[in-house]
């Protein structure tokens, strides 16, 4: 089979990976442009230099559904089917009527639940004991096609890195396995509940600002959803602090939230809007990632400092 493979993060690796290592030829790679990175230097997305390490075509069109050159390209190129997994574009109907057996997508969650841009860091957010990947048959709606299979993953207490890696992981398994009976004609296409669908809108930078007015265990969610990026982030005085990992613990706040509610070698403790957070790694703006207690050797708190939503000068 002649597949064309459209991705562009880390999560779409294992899938091309898997294809690229099948019968099956990978006749061209789709992902997004080249974005300029850290002190102006263009950075390849992770599906791009995937594609390049094993000399495959690649393209990558700003905008597909006003691109004439690439579509026309795609229907003379005439792919048996097309593989996407956190594309980033909605493909036109005139894409997704080429390939003989469909469009599939590689989904992030257990469709039709968090269909959207960031289905896995819902999952977290919304406090979700289970997700996994939906294989899907694209249609032009956002995430509405028929499903073809499923694989369910614990969240436990992941952050998104983690998690994100086993899904990318099992995605990769479930498109091999799935694909002999959609080559055969055997696959049973389920159409989705549209009552039960929910949606994952995408993630902004300030989506990750805090002040700790949040509940102890929604605060711990974001700072394992938003591991990366954006972050969970705060200010102390002037100064940015990101937040990596936290624990809940069994305690009533006892101050305001964002107030420290107290500090030991290795522990640092927060106040929040409903319990207390007990942190475990951060980072102070312009140093480096650190455990508690070795933040805590350069950058003294004391009970009562304050983490805020906004810079606060005199501290």
């Amino acid at each position: 089979m002649r597949v064309v493979y459209m991705g562009t993060p880390e999560f779409a690796v294992p899938a091309l990976e898997a294809l690229l290592a099948s019968e099956h030829e990978v006749v061209l790679v789709v992902t997004q442009p080249d974005r300029r990175g850290n002190r102006g230097k263009m950075t390849y997305s992770p599906v791009k230099e995937t594609a390049l390490a094993q000399d495959i075509p690649v393209a990558q069109p700003v905008r597909i559904r006003t691109d004439e050159d690439f579509l026309q390209s795609m229907e003379s190129l005439a792919p048996d089917m097309i593989v996407v997994a956190a594309f980033g574009q909605i493909l036109p109907k005139r894409l997704l009527d080429i390939p003989q057996y469909g469009c599939i997508n590689i989904h992030g969650s257990l469709l039709p639940k968090l269909r959207g841009a960031a289905p896995m860091q819902y999952s977290i957010l919304e406090g979700h004991e289970k997700t996994g990947v939906t294989l899907m048959r694209m249609d032009e709606g956002l995430d509405t096609g028929d499903m073809i299979a499923k694989a369910e993953l614990p969240i436990e207490k992941k952050n998104i890195e983690e998690l994100g890696e086993e899904l990318a992981a099992r995605g990769a398994e479930l498109l091999m396995d799935t694909i002999p009976s959609i080559l055969d004609g055997t696959a049973v296409y389920t159409p989705q509940e549209e009552g039960e669908s929910t949606y994952a809108s995408r993630i902004d930078k300030k989506d990750g600002l805090t002040d700790f007015h949040r509940s102890a265990e929604e605060e711990e969610r974001r700072i394992r959803a938003f591991y990366g990026w954006p972050n969970a982030y705060s200010y102390y005085g002037e100064r940015m602090v990101k937040f990596y990992a936290a624990e809940v613990l069994p305690e009533a706040a006892d101050g305001a939230p964002g107030t420290v509610k107290r500090v030991g070698k290795k522990e640092l403790l927060i106040n929040c809007g409903e319990g207390t957070l007990r942190i475990l790694e951060l980072q102070l703006q312009g140093k480096k990632r650190l455990a508690t207690a070795d933040f805590l050797r350069g950058c003294p708190l004391a009970a009562g400092d304050r983490f805020t939503a906004e810079p606060s000068p005199g501290l």
